[in-house]
């Protein structure tokens, strides 16, 4: 399986000739070369992790993928066929296998409303929690997409996380926020907290992929 990453929260998996989407939004490029997508993962409701144009773009050339999100997502995104999951659910699309965990978004701030937030196991391998630190219990993480920068989050969050999860390899994820010395910034710590657990630490940039 090779994950490509895009900007911000915008992935992608090839699996077989078969591909997964997971998270693109407003702050990921349009989307292009998505024939033979079978799925379509989005983790919250928020923009940055989803739009109507980007779906569209998936299901011009793919129309049979399948849409899986929490129920936040299939209220604000009516005109779409959406699969509701929830945590606890294992769903079959194509050559993937996804366990989704949690259930609700990092606080931002009590004057905003906490929304639905699944974190996504993929293939048993790649481990994203969306907007949260949910950590799945009973899992060893091969491959962690850590946050780097949000306005739901400290650093010292996201290295404790990593530090809980131990994985094998990580990557930032979740980056678009920062400016390119926060992204450098970011980067030295998650590296740091990812080499103490024995992992190793992908700086990915937009465009870069991993072969897991």
């Amino acid at each position: 399986m090779r994950l490509t990453k895009f900007e911000h929260s915008g992935l992608l998996l090839e699996e077989d000739g078969r591909k997964l989407f997971v998270d693109p939004g407003s702050f990921t490029s349009p989307l292009t070369d998505t024939a033979n997508a079978v799925a379509v993962v989005i983790t919250h409701e928020h923009a940055d992790h989803w739009t109507p144009e980007q779906l569209n773009r998936v299901l011009d050339l793919s129309p049979d993928a399948k849409i899986f999100a929490p129920e936040g997502v299939a209220k604000a995104a009516a005109d779409f066929d959406i699969t509701v999951v929830h945590a606890g659910d294992t769903v079959e699309a194509g050559p993937f296998t996804l366990r989704f965990f949690g259930g609700r978004h990092a606080v931002i701030h009590e004057s905003i409303p906490v929304v639905d937030n699944l974190g996504v196991l993929i293939n048993d391998q790649l481990y994203y929690a969306g907007d949260s630190f949910f950590i799945p219990e009973g899992v060893e993480v091969d491959v962690l997409a850590a946050p780097a920068g949000a306005p739901w989050m400290k650093i010292s969050e996201t290295m404790d996380y990593v530090l809980a999860v131990k994985p094998k390899r990580a990557f930032p994820i979740h980056e678009m926020v920062l400016a390119r010395a926060g992204k450098d910034m970011s980067n030295a710590r998650l590296q740091w907290a990812t080499e103490q657990g024995g992992g190793t630490f992908y700086p990915l940039e937009p465009g870069d992929s991993l072969d897991l």
